[in-house]
């Protein structure tokens, strides 16, 4: 008779163990972390959540006690899917909603109410809170877990996308390495390669000093890819440009420093040396292109754009698609 009654309270003890009354209603509040929740669906037999694990997932944020969502996963996925990615790699702050990811497991569907600027400053890591937002707020994240994979699996997954990865740059490369060798083949194109792989012809030899690294420099230029096909062209447009020589792709810092004023020259550059494998607008990614080049003039550049190679990088200058600028 004792052990019938000792069986229900024991159960009793565990839950108050885990968990106590929460401020907002229907919720529980966990002990350890704070935070506050509810599950919808809870299998606590599947894979749990662990700190290293990856899982698939679905999310929406509204604030609290507002049912509107105000962010959900599916306006950060690319075809709209309501499932995201997410690695599990640490806590943001204690009561965070990787606190309540941490209880769940595959197949789990639950809701979570944190600290809506504690969110929003320390998980996402911002510099103010966002409009609608103000301090003591709360935030009602609800969860559901599509799929749930350990460290191990999640890491011999990041090896292989690498591993392919890799293995299409490769690719990638040596055609264009082949298609690049092929039209210096067809255009009779015998001068070597340079250090860095760019090929200069010098089609017109122009006269006096060549110019520096620092200067600004006036060309006219025709730039096509190797099937000819043209991707811009000032020549064209009937406008040449100018622009401060060490503030375009290092193929253009080295060909038309290797210039004198009034000279024409032809240069093949290599994506390597032009823009890699990220290609850049209207150019794909290991793209080999060839530029007639006419140096009009040069000039010292003014000292107030004589600025440290990081802050050129970061300023915005206007140019055109191919013009050779690396921004």
């Amino acid at each position: 008779m004792v052990a019938k009654f000792l069986i229900p309270i024991a159960a009793v003890l565990t839950l108050a163990s885990c968990g106590s009354d929460s401020q907002f209603d229907g919720f529980t509040r966990a002990e350890e972390t704070g935070i506050h929740y509810k599950f919808f669906k809870h299998n606590e037999d599947a894979k749990k959540i662990v700190m290293g694990s990856g899982i698939k997932f679905s999310w929406t944020f509204s604030i609290w006690p507002k049912d509107s969502i105000i962010m959900e996963s599916k306006q950060t996925t690319q075809d709209g899917s309501r499932y995201t990615n997410f690695g599990v790699r640490e806590v943001s702050f204690k009561g965070s909603f990787e606190d309540g990811l941490l209880m769940m497991h595959e197949g789990d569907s639950a809701a979570f109410i944190i600290s809506a600027d504690s969110f929003f400053l320390k998980t996402m890591r911002g510099n103010e809170l966002p409009p609608g937002v103000k301090p003591g707020d709360f935030l009602k994240g609800v969860f559901a877990i599509k799929e749930v994979k350990t460290k191990e699996e999640v890491d011999k997954n990041a090896a292989e996308q690498k591993a392919e990865m890799e293995k299409k740059m490769q690719e990638a490369m040596i055609n264009e390495s082949v298609a690049r060798d092929k039209y210096l083949a067809d255009n009779k194109i015998t001068a070597k390669p340079t250090a860095s792989g760019l090929i200069y012809v010098e089609l017109k030899k122009g006269k006096g000093e060549k110019p520096k690294p620092t200067d600004m420099v006036k060309v006219h230029y025709h730039g096509t890819f190797l099937d000819g096909s043209v991707f811009d062209s000032s020549v064209d447009r009937k406008e040449p440009i100018e622009f401060p020589l060490n503030q375009v792709i290092p193929g253009w810092t080295e060909g038309v420093g290797m210039m004198q004023k009034g000279g024409k020259a032809k240069m093949v550059i290599p994506s390597a040396i032009a823009y890699g494998a990220q290609g850049r607008q209207g150019i794909p990614p290991f793209s080999t292109l060839v530029f007639e080049v006419e140096l009009l003039d040069f000039k010292p550049q003014p000292e107030q754009m004589q600025m440290p190679q990081q802050q050129q990088q970061g300023e915005q200058h206007e140019h055109h698609e191919g013009d050779g600028h690396k921004h």
